[in-house]
C-alpha cells in the first residue's frame, strides 16, 4: 500500500490568505499545506479521502491517472469542495465515480452538488457519482479488501475515520470512544489531526494528538490537518517522539 499525502494544511491552509504571519511567509516548502487529503493506493484501487478546494492542483501535483472512489470523513467545505473536479476521471473512465459516506454526508453533498447527484435531464458536461452509505459499526469492501469506518467527534460533528489493513487515518478528531479506539489497535501508521499547541474545540491540538498515538500504540505516527499556529515544520519536528512525524504536502510513504 502507498499513501500520498495531497494536503495536510487545516481549512485555510497555508500561508493563509493576506497573513503576516512568520510560518506563513516561510520559504520551507514543508511550511506550504493545501487543504487536508491523501491518495491511497492498493493493489489495482486508487481511492482519495476528501477532496477539498485544492483537489484539481493535488491531482495534477501527484499524477493520479485513476479514481476508484472517494471516502468522505465529513461535510465540511475544506473536505467536500473540489467534488466537481472528479469530472475528467468520470469522462476518463466512462462509469460514475462510487462516493462513500455518512448519509448525513451524501444528503448534504446531493443538496451542494444536485446537477452531480441528479439521474434526470442532466446535463451533459456533469459528472456522475454513486453514493454509498457508509453505516458505523459496518465494515465495507473495495475489491476484497475491508474497510473499517472510525466513529470519532470534531465537536459536535459526526467524523469517520478510516482503517484499511494496517494503515488509519483520522482527521478533524477531538473526541473518541474507548470502543473505537479498540479498532485501531495494532495499526502499523497512524495518521491523525493536531491543530496547534493551543487547545481547540473541535480538534486535537498537539499534546492530545500525542497522547492518542500514545493509547494507540501504532509502529508510526503522523500528524496532519495542521494550522500556521503549530509552527515552523522542522522547529516542530525535532520536538517530536522518535515514531512521530509531521506529514508535509507531496509525503508519500510505502506501508
Amino acid at each position: 500500500m502507498q499513501v500520498y499525502f495531497l494536503g495536510t494544511g487545516t481549512s485555510q491552509g497555508i500561508p493563509v490568505i493576506g497573513s503576516q504571519h512568520s510560518v506563513c511567509k516561510s520559504n520551507d516548502t514543508k511550511d506550504k499545506r493545501l487543504r487536508v487529503a491523501v491518495w491511497i493506493t492498493w493493489e489495482n484501487h486508487s481511492i482519495v479521502v476528501d477532496c477539498g478546494p485544492d483537489f484539481r492542483q493535488q491531482m495534477l501535483n501527484c499524477g493520479c491517472t485513476q479514481l476508484d472512489g472517494i471516502l468522505f470523513t465529513h461535510e465540511h467545505a475544506d473536505h467536500t469542495a473540489g467534488l466537481d473536479d472528479i469530472r475528467p476521471f468520470f469522462f476518463k473512465q466512462g462509469s460514475p465515480i462510487p462516493v462513500y459516506g455518512h448519509q448525513r454526508v451524501l444528503q448534504n453533498l446531493s443538496k451542494r452538488f444536485d446537477y452531480i447527484f441528479e439521474n434526470e435531464n442532466k446535463y451533459p458536461g456533469a459528472p456522475s457519482v454513486h453514493p454509498i452509505e457508509i453505516i458505523n459499526d459496518q465494515s465495507f469492501m473495495i475489491g476484497t479488501t475491508p474497510v473499517i469506518p472510525i466513529n470519532v467527534h470534531h465537536g459536535h460533528v459526526q467524523v469517520f475515520g478510516f482503517r484499511i489493513q494496517d494503515f488509519a487515518y483520522l482527521t478533524d478528531v477531538k473526541t473518541i470512544e474507548d470502543a473505537e479506539i479498540q479498532k485501531l489497535k495494532g495499526v502499523k501508521v497512524l495518521v491523525v489531526n493536531a491543530l496547534r499547541e493551543e487547545s481547540h474545540h473541535s480538534h486535537f491540538n498537539l499534546q492530545e494528538a500525542l497522547d492518542f498515538i500514545n493509547l494507540v500504540q501504532p509502529e508510526t505516527a503522523y500528524l496532519t490537518h495542521i494550522s500556521h499556529l503549530l509552527g515552523f515544520h522542522e522547529e516542530i519536528q525535532q520536538r517530536l517522539p522518535k515514531n512521530v512525524y509531521l506529514a508535509y504536502d507531496n509525503l508519500k510513504i510505502t506501508i
